[in-house]
């Protein structure tokens, strides 16, 4: 078995505590490592040093925190084997999603090093006489990232990438199921080049440490991807010092589908949407709401496809249904699936589950009323409901509090645009599935979907502040 101590100052050291935990298997229930435990001691240690990181990085020229990191994905990319291992081992991935995370994240990596050089300002027009304005972006500081489980290697990077980029120092604190993936990070970075002290690593269980991190004046930044509900915890307690937040929440995505569509397509497309990764995606589209006229027809060929895909072994290639993360999980869902049922809906295909897996499934005749129309169950769950036409459509899609990602299949232009321009979500996509992404877009939700954006320069005005300066030419005259 193995043991992770934490990540300080560019070394790893125990923990001051000596506590430890152990991170499990997802598939097989079995200790996959054993990880010293953060406490506040530690935690004052990793701002100290991120401190003096920060002094030392955000003075680099913007080449030379370029190079670091593109050494970074490059890396990463040599060591994709050995990260798709930990994924499949400490996040229960596939080899599918692991494959498509280890080989995706470099990519990021490139992006983000090429923006260290586009930190941009302005200039402006003055209405006073030989005055030059202009703005300057510089960066935070220390910045405090909070990863989540589900996609623990290429999330963390979100947060980790774009903050360095603009020359901040960072302490990430990644999921306390998934804490190897962000200190094989530190590895990466440490072997990089990167100075002592930029990027920290500190795993711990419980939101104790969280909380101490953020009251401490030193964090410019708080960015985190999780619940709905702990969010908006994060955004209180950071409150307290008017400390930013850019906060990635849940989501109770709708993947509209109208009567026009290629119902084949359509199928695929919600299939993708709902079941990659277990259906454990902030962007899973697990409210598909299809037109009245091809209803039917749409939920025997969904249920079809479903009842086929593969569930067990994460390292069998031809698996798509891994095991959720967490034992508890399973039963969450299926006491939710049951009241929906109670409630008047139709179990179309699965409904069951083994240990932490649980075969995918489909639920139709959905209404609003239902828990289930609301309740976000990160799992392999997709919850069908009818809509008389693309205007009703469109009215049961923005009846959610959550608005992350949407989607919509139809052939009309028309419709198309109308459904992207009035839907309630920070990200729509048109004859695609709910769940996309790529490095430089303004990646964010809205409602209790979060706020900030992640991506590209988006990305970059959310971790510098911007500064406005004039210069006199001349002399002012003033009125005293």
């Amino acid at each position: 078995m193995n043991e992770y101590q934490l990540f300080i100052d560019g070394e790893y050291k125990p923990a001051e505590s000596g506590k430890m935990a152990d991170s499990l298997n997802p598939a097989t229930g079995e200790v996959y490592a054993s990880v010293h435990q953060a406490g506040v001691v530690d935690a004052k240690k990793a701002l100290d040093a991120a401190q003096a990181g920060f002094q030392v990085w955000s003075q680099m020229p913007a080449a030379a925190r370029e190079a670091v990191m593109l050494k970074a994905a490059d890396v990463m990319a040599a060591r994709q084997q050995e990260m798709m291992d930990v994924l499949i081992d400490e996040a229960g991935c596939t080899m599918l999603k692991a494959g498509f995370e280890a080989s995706h994240t470099p990519d990021f990596v490139r992006a983000m090093a090429g923006e260290a050089r586009r930190v941009i300002g302005e200039t402006f027009e003055s209405n006073l006489p030989g005055v030059f304005s202009y703005s300057i972006r510089k960066p935070l500081g220390v910045v405090l990232a909070i990863s989540p489980f589900n996609f623990p290697l290429l999330l963390a990077i979100r947060k980790i990438g774009w903050a360095l980029a603009a020359g901040n120092a960072v302490i990430l604190k990644p999921s306390e199921v998934t804490p190897v993936v962000g200190l094989k990070l530190a590895e990466i970075f440490h072997e990089a080049g990167l100075p002592p002290g930029v990027l920290n690593v500190i795993p711990s269980t419980g939101g104790d440490l969280g909380d101490t991190l953020i009251a401490d004046k030193r964090v410019k930044l708080v960015t985190f991807t999780g619940s709905t509900k702990v969010g908006a915890l994060i955004a209180a307690e950071a409150a307290k010092n008017h400390t930013r937040c850019g906060l990635e929440l849940g989501g109770k995505n709708p993947l509209i589908v109208l009567d026009d569509a290629d119902i084949d397509y359509a199928v695929d497309t919600a299939a993708f949407s709902n079941y990659f990764h277990q259906g454990q995606i902030c962007m899973t589209g697990s409210r598909v709401i299809v037109e009245q006229g091809i209803y039917d027809q749409f939920c025997e060929k969904f249920a079809a496809k479903v009842c086929q895909l593969k569930v067990g072994n994460p390292r069998d290639p031809e698996v798509i249904i891994g095991p959720l993360i967490r034992p508890t999980q399973p039963q969450f869902i299926k006491d939710q699936l049951d009241q929906a049922v109670a409630e008047g809906a139709r179990l179309l295909t699965g409904g069951t589950f083994v240990d932490s897996f649980f075969h995918p499934t489909v639920v139709a005749d959905v209404t609003q009323q239902m828990s289930i129309f609301r309740t976000e169950c990160f799992g392999p769950v997709a919850a069908v409901i009818k809509a008389t036409d693309y205007e009703n459509a469109l009215e049961i899609a923005n009846d959610c509090e959550y608005g992350l990602s949407s989607a919509v299949i139809t052939n009309d232009l028309q419709k198309a645009m109308a459904i992207s321009r009035g839907i309630e979500a920070g990200m729509c996509h048109i004859n695609g599935p709910t769940v996309r992404d790529e490095a430089v877009v303004p990646f964010g939700g809205i409602k209790n979907s979060g706020m900030g954006r992640e991506g590209g320069r988006y990305a970059m005005e959310e971790v510098t502040e911007v500064k406005w300066v004039t210069i006199q030419q001349g002399q002012q005259q003033y009125p005293f």
